[in-house]
C-alpha cells in the first residue's frame, strides 16, 4: 500500500480540523481535577490524590487511553500455593469411603481456603497499578456467576478468576466460550449432569437469560433444543478439568432461535453471539457499571453496533463509554453506589492503608453484603440501590468512622502543612475543601464542624452521605 506524503497527510488533518469548527492550532484542554477524579473514581477503587493530579494534567481521551493501555492479564499478587494444586477434585478425605471426620475436615479446608482468596483479591486490589483491570475481573465475576458455596472446590473459583482476568477487556466470544466450559460454571449450572436422553436445561437456561440474549429474548423450546447441544459436557474428576463425554451427547439435529442443526454446546454460543440482543445486554450492563443506572436505548444500540462490528472486543464498549457525552455530564455524576469492595478497598487506598492482613477487610466486605467468590444466586448482586439497606448502611458507617480514626490513617490527601503564620480558620477550611475535592463526587451534605482539625476534616468527609456514592 502506498502511503501519502507528510505534507498532503497535514494538509487533510488541517482540512479536517477547520470542517469541525475546531482551529487546527488549538490543543484540547487538560481535563482538570474534577473530571480526573470522575474518570479514576468509575474505574478505579479511591483514586488517590497523586492519581488525580497525574491525570489533572491529561486531556480526557488521553487519560481513558492511559487506562486501557494499563490494563493487565495477570496479577502482581502471588495467589495461594495451593491454587497451583493439580489431581482429584475430591481426595480420599472427601470420598464416598471418607469417614464423617474426614468429610469435615474437607470442608473445613476448603472454607478456610475460601477466606484466603478472598483476602488475597482484596490485596490485589490495592497492590494492582491497573484497578481497572481487578474492576472489570469483578464486573465479569458477578456476569458469569459461580459460587463457592456450591462449587466447594476453592482452587477452581481461582481458576475462574484468573480466566476473567485474562479477558477482562480482552474479547467476550472468546470469554463466553471459555466461561461456559470453566470448570467452576459446569459444577455451578450442573453441566456435568447434562446427558443426552436426561438433558438438564440449568446453564442452557441461564447462558441465554443472563450471560447473552436477556429475558423475553428466547422461547422454552429453545431452552430445551439448547440443552441437548450441551450434553456430554462434564468435567474429569481426577484432574478437575473440563471433559467431553462423546457417549453422552446428543448429536442429532436441534433448532435454536431459528437456526438448525446438529449443534454442539459451541456451535449455540455461537448462535446467541450472532444475535443483536447478545451485544445490547453487555452494553447496557456495562453502562450501568461506568455510567448511570438507567441506559440511554439510542447510545446503547450505537456502542452494541460497535461491539459487533468488532466481533466483540471488550475494549471498544469501555473505551466508547468513557468518551461518550454521557459519562462526562454534570448530571451523571454522584448517582452510582458505592458497592462494600468500592467503599472498602477505595478507602484503603484514599487514605493510604496498606494492611499487612487483608482478611478483616475481605470479611467487611462479605459483611455489607458483597462476599467475593459466593454471589447470592446465579443473578449476581443486584447493585446499585439494593447496597444500602438499614443493616448494611450502619455496617459501612461503622466501617469507615473505625478507619477514620485509627492511628494508622495517614492524613495526607494533598493537603498543605500547618502554618504557625497562617490563619486557623482560613487553613482548615483550606484542608477540608481538598479532603471534600478529593473524597466526594457532589458537594457535601453535612455542614462542616466549627473549628475541626484536619483529622475531624476527613473523617467527617468520610462520614459524609455523599462519599456512599461514586
Amino acid at each position: 500500500m502506498v502511503s501519502a506524503p507528510p505534507a498532503r497527510v497535514a494538509r487533510i488533518a488541517v482540512i479536517a480540523l477547520l470542517a469541525s469548527g475546531v482551529p487546527a492550532w488549538a490543543a484540547p484542554a487538560p481535563m482538570g481535577e474534577a473530571d480526573a477524579r470522575h474518570l479514576l473514581s468509575r474505574t478505579e477503587f479511591g483514586p488517590t490524590a497523586a492519581e488525580v493530579r497525574t491525570f489533572a494534567r491529561l486531556t480526557r481521551d488521553e487519560g481513558v487511553d492511559r487506562l486501557l493501555a494499563s490494563v493487565r492479564t495477570t496479577p502482581v499478587t502471588a495467589p495461594p500455593a495451593w491454587t497451583g494444586e493439580t489431581g482429584a477434585l475430591r481426595p480420599a478425605a472427601a470420598a464416598a469411603t471418607a469417614t464423617p471426620d474426614e468429610r469435615k475436615a474437607f470442608v473445613r479446608q476448603q472454607v478456610q481456603r475460601g477466606l484466603e482468596l478472598r483476602a488475597w483479591w482484596v490485596q490485589e486490589m490495592l497492590a494492582t497499578p491497573s484497578p481497572l483491570t481487578e474492576r472489570m475481573t469483578l464486573f465479569w465475576h458477578n456476569h458469569f456467576v459461580s459460587s463457592q458455596q456450591k462449587v466447594r472446590v476453592a482452587r477452581l473459583m481461582y481458576a475462574q478468576n484468573a480466566l476473567f482476568r485474562s479477558e477482562a477487556v480482552g474479547n467476550f466470544a472468546t470469554l463466553l466460550h471459555a466461561a461456559a466450559k470453566d470448570p467452576a460454571m459446569v459444577l455451578y449450572l450442573d453441566s456435568a449432569q447434562n446427558r443426552k436422553g436426561a438433558p438438564n436445561e440449568n446453564f442452557a437456561r441461564e447462558v441465554m437469560e443472563l450471560f447473552t440474549l436477556g429475558q423475553g429474548r428466547y422461547g422454552e423450546q429453545d431452552i430445551k433444543e439448547a440443552a441437548r447441544a450441551f450434553t456430554g459436557w462434564s468435567l474429569d474428576r481426577d484432574t478437575g478439568t473440563f471433559l467431553f463425554r462423546p457417549r453422552l451427547h446428543d448429536d442429532g439435529d436441534k433448532t435454536v432461535l431459528g437456526k438448525t442443526g446438529r449443534f454442539d454446546g459451541d456451535a449455540v454460543l455461537d448462535v446467541l453471539l450472532a444475535r443483536p440482543e447478545t451485544a445490547e445486554l453487555v452494553v447496557g450492563k456495562l453502562w450501568q457499571e461506568f455510567v448511570s443506572p438507567t441506559p440511554d436505548p439510542k447510545e446503547v444500540a450505537r456502542i452494541a453496533g460497535a461491539f459487533r462490528a468488532s466481533n466483540y472486543e471488550i475494549i471498544v464498549v469501555v473505551r466508547e463509554l468513557l468518551r461518550s457525552p454521557a459519562f462526562w455530564a454534570p448530571e451523571q455524576r454522584g448517582v452510582l453506589v458505592k458497592s462494600p469492595v468500592d467503599l472498602v478497598v477505595g478507602a484503603l487506598r484514599q487514605l493510604e492503608l496498606s494492611p499487612a492482613d487483608t482478611r478483616p477487610y475481605a470479611l467487611a466486605v462479605a459483611g455489607m453484603g458483597q462476599n467475593l467468590f459466593a454471589p447470592p444466586n446465579v443473578r449476581g448482586w443486584p447493585g446499585g440501590e439494593a447496597w444500602i439497606n438499614s443493616n448494611t448502611l450502619l455496617a459501612r458507617k461503622q466501617f469507615v468512622d473505625r478507619l477514620a480514626r485509627s492511628d494508622a490513617v495517614v492524613m495526607e490527601l494533598a493537603l498543605t502543612p500547618a502554618d504557625p503564620a497562617r490563619d486557623h480558620t482560613a487553613f482548615m477550611q483550606m484542608q477540608l475543601a481538598a479532603a471534600q475535592r478529593l473524597l466526594l463526587p457532589i458537594a457535601p451534605q453535612l455542614p462542616p464542624p466549627p473549628d475541626a482539625d484536619s483529622a475531624l476534616a476527613i473523617r467527617t468527609t468520610l462520614l459524609d452521605p455523599a462519599y456512599q456514592l461514586k
